[in-house]
């Protein structure tokens, strides 16, 4: 998987009206649409099936972070899997190996099942603030997770693209990475403490590159499209 990396483009824009006009310009490409929890609680199920009105090959990214005891993530888990709308969704490392094994198990049956992957540490977490949480050094911590999430028997982990390349050497270069918060050209990184490049993204072999606002400010978001999954 390692060699053909995705684009994940992210819906984040204020209205339901707003993000299926972005969706709208780029149903040509060949890109996963990440949906997160503003606009999930906003629009709902709904939502999802609008996107796939558009373009029924889209893959969706759920990006909730189940995070809850075991019983209740996976019932979630079990619910998300079976809309048949749901490609990818996630929960987050730190609930723990039973909390996500509960998950796994109850979805290992369900007919062409979603990818699950793990939340190893926000990207929006520097060293320091991830240390009073969590007790550790991000960097450590992270691969903690990942082996944790591997051993679980999840599909793989979001993290940033400074993790991915050690997370697979830990794991399995099957195991997937997701990046967020990637500017693709060098762009502003925003409310992102960690932030990487495609380049980077490529020599660290990040699976999935998760790009938001370098796509939805640009006034022909098709274009810049187009530019990185040229440069993919």
């Amino acid at each position: 998987m390692s060699n053909n990396m995705k684009l994940c483009v992210s819906l984040d824009l204020e209205s339901s009206s707003e993000n299926l006009a972005l969706v709208e310009k780029i149903k040509d490409f060949d890109v996963w649409i990440k949906v997160g929890f503003r606009t999930y609680l906003r629009d709902g199920k709904k939502f999802l099936e609008d996107i796939k009105a558009i373009n029924p090959n889209f893959k969706i990214f759920l990006d909730l972070k189940l995070y809850d005891i075991p019983n209740t993530m996976a019932d979630a888990a079990e619910d998300i899997s079976k809309f048949g709308l749901v490609d990818m969704f996630n929960v987050h490392a730190s609930a723990g190996f039973e909390a996500m094994q509960t998950v796994m198990n109850r979805i290992k049956d369900i007919p062409n099942r979603p990818l699950v992957l793990a939340v190893t540490a926000l990207t929006s977490f520097d060293n320091e603030s991830f240390k009073k949480i969590y007790g550790e050094n991000i960097d450590l911590k992270a691969r903690e997770f990942a082996k944790t999430t591997f051993e679980a028997g999840l599909d793989g982990v979001v993290c940033s693209a400074f993790e991915s390349l050690d997370i697979k050497n830990n794991t399995s270069k099957e195991f997937i990475t997701l990046c967020p918060g990637i500017r693709p050209f060098g762009e502003d990184s925003g409310d992102q403490k960690r932030v990487a490049d495609i380049n980077f993204s490529k020599e660290n072999l990040v699976d999935f590159i998760v790009v938001g606002r370098p796509i939805y400010k640009n006034d022909f978001p098709q274009n810049i499209v187009k530019k990185i999954i040229d440069n993919l």
